[in-house]
């Protein structure tokens, strides 16, 4: 019964993907996202459930760092940015240009080859996973969240680096403001009325 969820659920999102792929035609809402994130998770949990049990036809050692491993793109992202926002005294659920995705783009990338970044990133991980399996589930966990968080280090400390403007004799001080795609920044000086 899963494994024909999954495979119903794997048919319709590459059907939806057809119109989804940049320059989408369609896009999914809250409703959906969040619901193949739910089958996604009791996917997960029904893999380790089988996966590890030693009377399975197929039986995988450290099947819930597998798991993970399937699950690592979305669910390191969140947890990586839930962490920044509360360290940062925000509220978790608050917006920000923290996702890899965002960086991805500062990098110039399009939304193409983002999202086959991602694909590639995780059929790494799940290959990782699975060749370091008989290293124990705690092993395969941290060394992928350690490889993990140093692609995510490459790629922030790979972007352009921000732009700043010293805004001088006026209300803010001599403030620094931090320019987000939001300032056009000139090359020559202007003058001020």
């Amino acid at each position: 019964m899963y494994a024909v969820m999954a495979l119903s659920l794997a048919g319709s999102l590459v059907a939806f993907l057809i119109y989804n792929f940049s320059p989408a035609k369609i896009f999914m809402g809250d409703t959906g996202s969040l619901m193949i994130g739910l089958l996604n998770s009791i996917f997960a949990i029904k893999f380790i459930a089988v996966a590890s049990n030693p009377a399975a036809t197929v039986p995988l050692l450290s099947a819930p760092a597998i798991a993970f491993a399937i699950l690592i793109v979305p669910l390191f992202d969140t947890l990586r940015v839930f962490s920044l926002r509360i360290l940062n005294r925000r509220s978790p659920f608050s917006p920000d240009r923290n996702h890899i995705h965002h960086f991805l783009l500062d990098l110039g990338l399009s939304q193409r080859m983002i999202t086959l970044i991602c694909v590639s990133a995780n059929i790494v991980f799940v290959g990782l996973a699975y060749v370091l399996r008989a290293q124990g589930t705690t092993m395969v966990i941290g060394a992928l969240a350690t490889a993990a968080l140093l692609f995510v280090t490459v790629i922030y400390y790979s972007r352009p680096k921000p732009k700043y403007i010293n805004v001088e004799n006026s209300q803010h001080n001599g403030e620094i403001i931090k320019s987000h795609k939001i300032l056009t920044l000139v090359s020559e000086p202007v003058e001020q009325d």
